[in-house]
């Protein structure tokens, strides 16, 4: 199975983010995006040691706190749950920088049709589907961030703010058309995760299971969401 989780939807402005993860409006208004890709400014729900929480603005894509030189850090947009607490890229960031990404829905692709439509090298055209919760509102997915700059670089250099999306096992909803899906959060569960106290790591694994069945609908787009050029909308 392809990457999952490669693309998602940010389709509610700023503020209402903000209500809806009862944080602080953000200092950076990224605008909503249909098309949300690898790389892109995303935004991302921390909270900090007094409790409080803020809409922080990331790049997709981690970078850890240790990496000598970005150009040669992978830069992982996913990070697995069954591994996140071992693996050195994201140990740190597991440990006492976990956050929330917003999210109004997620791409995953189907192989296309070897019947119907080609590409321009002759591959079949696969089919995006967008996946979402049946009631509409946001997803809280289960995130990581870091903040990075070159070692020994002067105090007046900015950080560079980095974020990873975690994911399990697919539930029955998404499992047709892939094997992986995001972590998603329920509301109850948001404070436990992003407390950067908190340090019960059994606790912590245990917010890290497939979505309900009943909680998201699944439906076919256009095919031009496959191009991170195309804005959309697609459905």
């Amino acid at each position: 199975m392809p990457l999952v989780c490669g693309r998602f939807v940010s389709a509610a402005l700023p503020g209402a983010i903000a209500s809806y993860f009862e944080t602080d409006p953000p200092e950076l208004d990224l605008g909503t995006n249909l098309n949300v890709a690898p790389t892109n400014d995303v935004y991302g729900v921390i909270e900090g040691a007094d409790h409080h929480r803020l809409l922080r603005a990331f790049e997709w894509g981690l970078i850890p706190s240790w990496a000598k030189e970005a150009k040669i850090a992978n830069h992982p947009i996913n990070a697995r749950a069954e591994t996140v607490v071992d693996k050195p890229a994201f140990r740190n960031s597991f440990a006492h920088r976990r956050c929330l990404v917003p999210m109004s829905g997620f791409y995953e692709w189907r192989p296309g049709d070897p019947a119907g439509p080609l590409t321009s090298r002759g591959v079949p055209v696969k089919q995006p589907f967008l996946i979402e919760r049946a009631d509409h509102q946001l997803l809280g997915v289960a995130g990581l961030w870091s903040a990075w700059r070159p070692p020994g670089c002067p105090e007046s250099t900015p950080w560079r703010h980095t974020c990873t999306v975690i994911t399990t096992d697919a539930n029955a909803t998404v499992r047709p058309v892939h094997d992986r899906m995001p972590v998603l959060l329920d509301r109850q569960d948001w404070h436990e995760w992003l407390d950067p106290g908190n340090s019960h790591t059994r606790s912590l694994m245990s917010l890290l299971r497939p979505a309900p069945e009943g909680l998201l609908q699944i439906r076919p787009v256009s095919p031009e969401v496959n191009s991170v050029r195309n804005r959309g909308p697609f459905w």
